[in-house]
């Protein structure tokens, strides 16, 4: 199986049963392989954890904001897939994901200095992890989105990976 394919596969788990992303409907292949690519080409890291069976999981960067002086900021994603849960796939990628990022070095706005990460509250395991790796809960912006006839919050948590120049 190509590794698009795969990818949406996980993805899509998500996007039929869990809040992790308000998507709201699944995508294919192709779908896949070009917000990998769009990833890619920005310089920015798309990695996966990989088993005896093949991809296990992927974390990624992206922008996170399309304006000039949001450069310097990154969001960050991790899907597992629902097999492997709680094993530290999640926990492995996301450190070399953060490894990765402070390492970017070759786009127009490096430096990166902060990551955002976006959690759809409740979801105690993303937090924990978040926070377990540096994140600190920077504000919350009620019922953001609407996914499975419920309202849902959206939480901001962010690292800095850069002291501010003096």
């Amino acid at each position: 199986m190509d590794d698009a394919a795969r990818i949406a596969e996980i993805y899509n788990h998500y996007v039929e049963t869990d809040t992790a992303t308000f998507e709201v409907e699944t995508i294919g292949e192709a779908r896949m392989a070009q917000r990998i690519a769009a990833v890619q080409f920005a310089g920015l890291p798309f990695i996966v954890a990989t088993d005896a069976l093949g991809i296990v999981g992927y974390a990624y960067a992206s922008p996170f904001h399309e304006r000039a002086a949001y450069g310097h900021t990154l969001t960050s994603s991790v899907y597992v897939d629902r097999g492997e849960q709680g094993r530290g796939v999640g926990r492995g990628l996301y450190s070399e994901l953060m490894r990765r990022i402070a390492a970017v070095d070759e786009r127009p706005h490096a430096p990166i200095h902060s990551v955002i990460a976006l959690i759809a509250l409740p979801n105690d395991a993303s937090v924990a992890l978040h926070e377990s790796l540096g994140f600190h809960h920077v504000g919350t912006i009620a019922e953001a989105g609407r996914k499975f006839d419920r309202w849902l919050d959206v939480g901001y948590w962010q690292k800095m990976l850069f002291a501010p120049p003096a």
